[in-house]
């Protein structure tokens, strides 16, 4: 048995195996059986938490979603981030002609084979992602989101070759600098607290011998974290928004509002020019959003409608009026989510497929109508500064 890609530790009385895997290789996933078969583990940990694992059992789960819903609970850009990082795995996979994810699969299969324990190891995605977006600022998230977008227009291809290559450390660590240095921000929730709480599901999993399979990012990680203790509630925690941030979003409204309020009493005229600028960028860079997004006219409408309402109110955001519009006018079919794992591969497909292009009028909206809202506030306290 090829010892590569493998890290065994003794810890506390424990045997531990670590298999460094890459998500879309062949010889990752036949590493995998072979290790578990040849070591028959207690336990088989694997990078996947409960959420992940049931859409693995349930492959057709999605085909359940209620696009209204996802846009009620405010999920809708959470969903539309992890289609976009799932297209890109999909499309190398299918490159490859392997299901994304085989290796993780194989781990549980291998796991109820030999009649070993399966310990769910990673953090909740949504945590990891809420975590991950409470860390950035406005620019930073746009920036995130265009990345990714971008992600999606690319159509290199890679050979397995290449993709085995990035199993090795050197690979690894020089991609691990890349990434922290065009967004340091995501390190941290991303990459280092995940190493942290896969260690510590990893060394609490039951059983004198344990098998672990993860993804060989974060194997440099484990190897450091695993002596330590880590706190698993903390690090499950959503942090709240700081009340400085509270503060601002209501804030910044309220200004704006109580100039133009303060314009009406000296001077009419200029309360009704600083109106007609909020109004008019919070209306176009909004509807610009949707129609991007190829929103339906009444959708688009709709964007204009609200943004200037909502961006006045923290509570709010004219995507998620502009998405259920474009829901109820469009509502995507049987047929849509059926299609989702083939559209997601391309540009043409997320913009096709009604339920993504749902998401996309969401994420776009709320990006224009926040757009609006810096530029129409600016010129209103340009004016206000000008004239009073």
């Amino acid at each position: 048995m090829s010892e590569q890609n493998i890290t065994r530790i003794n810890l506390d009385g424990k045997e531990i195996i670590i298999i460094g895997t890459a998500h879309i290789s062949r010889q990752s996933a036949e590493q995998v059986k072979e290790v578990i078969e040849t070591e028959r583990p207690d336990t088989v940990c694997v990078e996947l938490d409960e959420q992940r694992y049931q859409s693995i059992k349930a492959h057709d789960q999605w085909k359940k979603m209620d696009i209204f819903k996802v846009i009620k609970e405010k999920k809708a850009t959470f969903l539309l981030v992890n289609l976009f990082l799932s297209s890109t795995q999909k499309r190398l996979a299918k490159q490859m002609d392997i299901r994304a994810g085989k290796e993780l699969i194989q781990g549980i299969e291998s796991a109820n084979e030999i009649g070993a324990e399966l310990v769910l190891a990673d953090r909740n995605i949504q945590t990891t992602f809420l975590r991950i977006w409470h860390s950035m600022g406005f620019w930073g998230k746009i920036r995130l989101f265009w990345e990714i977008l971008l992600g999606i227009f690319s159509d290199d291809e890679i050979t397995e070759e290449e993709l085995e290559q990035l199993k090795t450390q050197d690979m690894l660590n020089a991609m691990l600098s890349d990434f922290s240095q065009s967004f340091p921000e995501l390190k941290r929730p991303l990459i280092d607290e995940r190493d942290q709480y896969l260690s510590q599901k990893i060394k609490d999993a039951p059983g004198e011998k344990i098998v672990a399979v993860v993804g060989a990012a974060h194997l440099p990680g484990i190897k450091k974290e695993i002596t330590k203790e880590h706190d698993l509630a903390a690090l499950n925690k959503i942090p709240p928004k700081s009340k400085t941030v509270k503060i601002i979003a209501w804030t910044i409204p309220i200004l704006i509002l109580s100039m133009i309020g303060y314009s009406f009493y000296l001077n009419p005229s200029l309360g009704i020019d600083q109106t007609v600028t909020w109004v008019w960028w919070n209306c176009l860079c909004a509807s610009i959003g949707a129609a991007l997004a190829l929103g339906h006219p009444l959708t688009i409408a709709s964007a204009a409608l609200v943004s200037p309402i909502s961006s006045l109110n923290p509570l709010l955001a004219a995507g998620w009026f502009a998405g259920i519009v474009q829901a109820y006018l469009r509502r995507p079919t049987v047929e849509d989510f059926q299609n989702l794992p083939e559209d997601i591969l391309s540009v043409k497909g997320f913009w096709r497929n009604k339920a993504t292009r749902v998401l996309l009028i969401v994420a776009l909206t709320n990006i224009g109508s926040s757009l609006g809202a810096i530029i129409g506030g600016a010129n209103v306290i340009n004016l206000f500064i000008k004239n009073v």
